[in-house]
């Protein structure tokens, strides 16, 4: 007769988190996964500097990513203070670099729809209006801006017929 427990046909008792190994591991001892696959053993030091690589070669995208928004923010507020100032052509420039930059970027967007606009580059404008309601349809500001364009754009394209 065989004693109750693992193995012993359908009576199974459960395995408890216990069984499983839940302390701390020492420091020279890794325990990761990847998916399913679950690593656990004693680290060379190469094998720590692989992994280490590993590791910022997945975080420095998000890095990167922080640096690009941050330079087409930039980007965006020198077209803001230059566009206040009737400088309708650098302003424009400076919102195509943040859309080059960033081109997820929904508020570079919008502004340069406003650019096209007061330039008098309709199809540009409802392009970049377009594209930023595409990247952002909740934002309210963008909408309203859309609207409006499209409003007097409509108006005008009946006006020429």
């Amino acid at each position: 007769m065989r004693p109750a427990g693992r193995g012993a046909g359908t009576n199974r008792t459960p395995v408890a988190d216990t069984d499983v190994e839940t302390c701390v591991p020492p420091p020279d001892v890794a325990i990761f996964g990847i998916g399913p696959v679950l690593f656990r053993g004693r680290m060379s030091v190469l094998h720590r500097i692989v992994l280490a690589a590993i590791l910022a070669a997945a975080l420095a995208p998000a890095a990167v990513l922080a640096d690009e928004r941050s330079d087409a923010a930039a980007q965006v507020e020198f077209g803001i203070a230059v566009a206040r100032a009737g400088l309708w052509d650098e302003a424009a420039y400076r919102w195509r670099r943040a859309v080059e930059i960033d081109p997820m970027y929904a508020a570079a967007w919008n502004n340069l729809g406003i650019a096209y606009e007061q330039k008098g580059l309709f199809e540009e404008a409802l392009e970049a209006y377009e594209t930023a309601l595409d990247l952002e349809p909740d934002n309210l500001n963008i909408q309203q801006n859309y609207d409006l364009f499209r409003e007097i754009h409509d108006r005008v394209l009946e006006g020429g017929r």
